[in-house]
C-alpha cells in the first residue's frame, strides 16, 4: 500500500531544499545533491536519477525489471543481389574473387571510394605476392623465375636506364626461336627463351662508345651511337636473324653531332631519333647519302628526351629537364603524310613538377606512362592530345618499359612495399576501378635482396615467357629474370583488406573457412591485426581438405581483422599447387552489452524511509515529476544510481510514466502516486 502522506511531517525550512530542488518550503535535512549525483545523510532513498532521490514502491504488483537491451535490429536487404548482409546470427564477410588488384587497405564493400564501377571492393585486396589473382573466381601460384645473364649498365647521370629489352623472333636456318633482344651499355645480345646468348652486337668499353638506344620494326633492329673515330652520331641496321659475326650496316652519320643522350623508334613506318635536344625523321632505308635535318629541336640543350611512341593520329615524345617534364605531340602532315617541320612542339600533356617521364607504351588505346612515381594511363584523344589518370600505384622505383599481352600490361619497377625484390607489375584495361585507375598486383618477381631497379622487360618471341632485366648495383652486376615454362613459385600470398563490417565497433573474429582445392600444395590460413602481427589459423592440405576453422588470436575483441592465405607448392611437382577460390569470415559483436531497467518508484509531497524517518512537502511530488521529465526531455545521458546495490551508472531516460492515485485531502491536493521509469544504461 501506499504511504500516508499526511505522516511525519517536520519543521519547515525556507527557500531551501537539500534533495536537489530549489523550492519555495521544504521539511528536514535529506541529503545532498549536486544536480547530477545523489548522496544519501538523513533519508534513505533507495534509487537516484539525474542526481533526483527517490524511494522504491517495489511489490508484487510492480517488479523491478532488468534485461538485456536489443543490440541487433532486423535487416532488409534493397540490393540489387542479396547476400550475406540479410541474416541474422553472425555477422558475415566473404569474397569469391580478387581480380580487381590490390590497393585498399579496409575490406568494405559497399563504400569504396575509389569505385563507380562494378569492379568495386568486392573484388579487391589490400596485397598480393607471388600469386595470380587474374583469373576470376580463383588464385594460384605465378610460375617462378630464374636469374640469367649478367648486366652491367648503370643509370646514367641523367637517369637513362642503359638497358632496353625487345621481343623478337626470328627464322634460324628452318627453325624459329623466341627470344629478346638485350641491350646493355655497350652490347646487344640475342638472349632465347631457353637461355642460350648470342652476343650479337659486341663494342669494347674504352674503343667504342656504348649503344644508346634501340628499335626494330620485327625484321631490322636499329640503334645509335658515335663513331669513336670522328665523334658524331652514327646510326647502324642489322637484320635481327643475321649472325652474330655478321657486321652491322651504317646507315648514317651526322657530322659536327657528339651524342651523349638518343632514344630511337620505329613508329608510322619511319625512324624517330631524337638525340640530344634533336628530333629527326628518318626512313628504315636512310643511307650515308641521306640528308638528316631535324625537325624539331629544344631551345634547352640540357633537355633529355627519354621515350617515343605513337597513337592514332600523333607520335609522341617525353622528356625532362630538372624536375620538370613534359610530353609533346608531333601530328602527321595529311597531304604528304611526312612529320612537318615545326617550329615548336605541340604539348599534349605536363607532368606534376617533381615527376618526370620515362616511357610511353600505346595499347588498346591508352597510353601508358611510366614515371619517377609510378604509373599512369592518359586517354587519347582524337586530336592527339592526352588526359592522364592518377598514379594507379607509387611504386619503390621509376617505370621503366612495359610489355603488353591480351589485357594486362605489365611494367618494369621495383615491387611496392617489396622494394628490395626486382620485378614486374601487372595491371588490368578491362577493369576500370574507376576513371583511368586499373585493377593492379604485383606480378612476377625474384626472391633477392638487390638487383631492385628494375629496367626493362619483354616476352620472349612469342612463347609468352617474360623476361626482365636490373640495372647494375654498386658491384657493377645486374641480371637478366627469365619466366620458367611450366614450375610454380615455391610459395606466394594473398592478403585482404581489413574486414571491420562498415563500423569502428569492436568484434570478436570467431571462425573462418577457405574455400579450394588443396589436393596438390598446401595453404596456411593466418589473421593479421591492425598492428600488422601475423598469427597462424589453420593449415590446409589434401589430409584435412577444407574445414571452418576457429580464429583464436590475435585474443580479445578488435576493430578490424584482416586474413592472410599462403600458398606452397606441390612438394613433389613443381607444376602443381593449391587453388584457392574465396573464404567467409563470421564474427559477433563485441560491443558491451546495453540493460533495459525498469523501476517503480514513490512520488508524494511526503514520504517515509525503510527507518521511518519522513521527508517532504506540499507540491515536492509534482516538482520532483517535472524535473524528472525535464531530464528526459533533454535526451542526455543522466547517472543513474542504486544505493540497494552501490550501483552507479550512466543511463538514458526510455520513459517515464506517472500513474495519480491519491484524491485531494482537505486543503491538500493530494498529487502524488507511482513513478513507473525505464532507463537505458550506455
Amino acid at each position: 500500500m501506499a504511504r500516508d502522506i499526511t505522516e511525519g511531517r517536520s519543521g519547515l525550512l525556507t527557500n531551501t531544499s537539500t534533495d536537489g530542488l530549489v523550492l519555495s518550503n521544504a521539511y528536514a535535512p535529506v541529503g545532498i545533491g549536486t544536480g547530477t549525483f545523489w548522496q544519501n545523510t538523513g533519508i534513505q532513498y533507495d534509487f537516484a536519477v539525474a542526481g533526483i532521490p527517490f524511494l522504491t514502491a517495489i511489490n508484487d504488483t510492480r517488479p523491478y525489471e532488468r534485461a538485456t537491451a536489443p543490440f541487433r535490429k532486423q535487416q532488409f536487404d534493397s540490393q540489387r543481389d542479396p547476400g550475406e548482409q540479410s541474416l541474422t546470427g553472425w555477422w558475415l564477410r566473404s569474397q569469391s574473387s580478387f581480380h580487381a588488384g590490390e590497393g585498399i587497405i579496409f575490406y568494405d564493400p559497399l563504400s569504396n571510394p575509389y569505385s563507380t564501377t562494378l569492379a568495386s571492393n568486392s573484388y579487391r585486396i589490400a596485397d598480393a605476392y607471388g600469386v595470380n589473382i587474374w583469373t576470376p573466381g580463383q588464385v594460384t601460384l605465378l610460375r617462378s623465375v630464374s636469374q640469367g645473364h649478367n648486366m652491367t649498365a648503370t643509370l646514367a647521370a641523367n637517369k637513362r636506364s642503359g638497358q632496353t629489352m625487345r621481343t623478337v623472333r626470328y627464322l634460324d636456318g628452318a627453325t624459329y626461336v623466341d627470344a629478346v633482344l638485350m641491350h646493355d651499355g655497350y652490347d646487344v645480345d640475342r638472349i632465347h627463351v631457353d637461355g642460350t646468348v648470342d652476343h650479337w652486337v659486341d663494342y669494347t668499353s674504352g674503343s667504342r662508345d656504348p649503344v644508346y638506344s634501340i628499335c626494330d620494326d620485327g625484321q631490322y633492329a636499329y640503334w645509335i651511337t658515335n663513331d669513336t673515330a670522328s665523334g658524331k652520331l652514327e646510326m647502324n641496321k642489322k637484320l635481327i636473324s643475321a649472325a652474330s659475326t655478321s657486321a652491322p650496316t651504317v646507315m648514317f652519320t651526322k657530322t659536327g653531332t657528339t651524342i651523349t643522350n638518343a632514344v630511337v623508334e620505329y613508329v608510322k613506318q619511319r625512324l624517330i631519333v631524337a638525340a640530344n635536344n634533336s628530333i629527326y625523321e628518318l626512313p628504315t632505308n636512310a643511307t650515308t647519302s641521306t640528308s638528316v635535318t631535324s625537325v624539331y629541336t629544344h631551345p634547352n640543350t640540357s633537355y633529355v628526351f627519354s621515350s617515343i611512341a605513337e597513337s592514332g593520329s600523333a607520335i609522341y615524345v617525353s622528356g625532362y629537364n630538372g624536375a620538370q617534364s613534359s610530353i609533346f605531340k608531333f601530328v602527321l602532315d595529311t597531304t604528304t603524310g611526312a612529320m612537318p617541320v615545326l617550329s615548336s612542339a605541340i604539348t599534349a600533356a605536363e607532368l606534376p613538377v617533381g615527376e618526370i617521364v620515362h616511357k610511353l607504351y600505346y595499347y588498346l588505346g591508352y597510353m601508358m606512362i611510366g614515371t619517377s612515381q609510378g604509373v599512369r594511363v592518359a586517354n587519347v584523344a582524337n586530336d592527339g592530345s592526352l588526359t592522364y589518370g592518377p598514379l594507379i600505384t607509387v611504386t619503390g622505383h621509376p617505370c621503366y618499359d612495359f610489355a603488353a599481352r591480351d589485357t594486362y600490361v605489365w611494367c618494369a619497377t621495383g615491387l611496392p612495399t617489396v622494394n628490395t625484390e626486382p620485378g614486374l607489375i601487372r595491371m588490368d584495361l578491362s577493369n576500370e576501378i574507376d576513371t583511368l585507375r586499373f585493377a593492379y598486383a604485383k606480378d612476377l618477381h625474384y626472391d633477392t635482396t638487390g638487383h631492385s631497379e628494375t629496367t626493362a622487360c619483354a616476352f620472349f618471341g612469342t612463347s609468352g615467357q617474360m623476361g626482365f632485366a636490373t640495372t647494375a648495383d654498386t658491384s657493377g652486376v645486374g641480371y637478366l629474370y627469365t619466366e620458367h615454362a611450366t614450375q610454380l613459385r615455391a610459395d606466394g600470398y594473398l592478403q585482404t583488406g581489413y574486414i571491420r563490417y562498415n563500423t569502428l565497433e569492436q568484434k570478436n573474429f570467431k571462425r573462418v573457412v577457405a574455400n579450394g582445392s588443396y589436393t596438390l600444395g598446401s595453404m596456411n590460413l593466418q589473421a593479421v591485426d591492425l598492428s600488422g602481427n601475423i598469427f597462424d589459423i589453420n593449415a590446409y592440405d589434401v589430409s584435412i581438405g577444407k574445414p571452418e576453422s576457429a580464429i583464436t588470436q590475435p585474443l580479445g575483441a578488435q576493430e578490424a581483422l584482416a586474413l592472410r592465405f599462403h600458398l606452397y607448392r606441390d612438394t613433389t611437382t613443381d607444376t602443381a599447387g593449391p587453388t584457392f577460390k574465396g573464404y567467409q569470415l563470421k564474427a559477433v559483436p563485441a560491443s558491451p552489452r546495453e540493460r533495459i531497467i525498469k523501476i517503480p518508484l514513490l512520488n508524494y509531497d511526503t514520504e517515509v524511509d525503510k527507518y521511518n524517518s519522513t521527508v517532504g512537502y506540499e507540491g515536492r511530488a509534482f516538482q520532483r515529476l517535472a524535473a524528472l521529465e525535464n531530464a528526459e526531455a533533454n535526451g542526455d545521458v543522466v547517472t543513474f544510481q542504486d544505493f540497494r546495490t552501490g550501483e552507479i551508472s550512466q543511463c538514458l531516460i526510455e520513459e517515464v510514466m506517472f500513474t495519480d492515485i491519491t484524491p485531494p485531502d482537505k486543503k491538500l491536493t493530494g498529487f502524488g502516486g507511482i513513478i513507473s521509469l525505464t532507463i537505458r544504461t550506455v
